[in-house]
């Protein structure tokens, strides 16, 4: 009896298509290698087809090209395969749907010379991409509930003082435990 074979269908944005396959086709063969996976790419469209028998190794797959297409380097896109890691996505349309809006919360995620976002990594331990009309992280997953929350405060208005603070309480406590364990 033959296996059954699983595909899922994603598209990223032409410009990133180069960086998905890497010079000669390498970071492609990676990820067709650490998922036992195949990937299909058509550049014109910014297609990405996945297939394979294992559904987990498919979705794997998917976020790690996702990560990609989203602005990650391929290194930080791979830590998913690690299984301790983790990666969200939030739309920030969900917070505003114009374009001025837009870019006035990318800038408030950003900060000035990407400062705010380099704050909420290093309290957070987390990476952060700011890519089209998306903010994505990749961390541990409790690091990473902490980023989300902390960028959906920034994206309602909250004061950058203030989620700091909060995020620096957050990471005292988390010390602290480590701290006993």
């Amino acid at each position: 009896m033959d296996e059954e074979v699983f595909q899922h269908e994603l598209k990223i944005p032409k410009e990133r298509i180069a960086v998905l396959i890497g010079v000669n086709g390498k970071i492609k063969k990676e990820i067709e290698d650490k998922t036992n996976t195949k990937l299909e790419i058509n550049s014109e469209a910014g297609d990405v087809f996945i297939t394979g028998t294992d559904g987990l190794h498919i979705f794997n797959a998917k976020e790690v090209v996702q990560a990609i297409g989203r602005g990650f380097n391929p290194k930080i896109a791979m830590l998913i395969l690690k299984g301790d890691h983790v990666f969200e996505l939030i739309n920030i349309k969900d917070f505003g749907n114009t374009k001025k809006t837009i870019l006035r919360l990318k800038g408030r995620i950003i900060g000035e010379d990407g400062r705010s976002r380099k704050t909420i990594e290093d309290l957070t331990e987390t990476y952060i991409s700011v890519y089209g009309k998306t903010v994505c992280i990749i961390g541990e997953p409790e690091s990473c509930a902490d980023a989300k929350q902390a960028i959906t405060s920034l994206l309602r208005g909250a004061p950058h003082a203030s989620v700091y603070k909060w995020l620096e309480k957050k990471r005292k406590l988390k010390k602290q435990e480590q701290l006993l364990k």
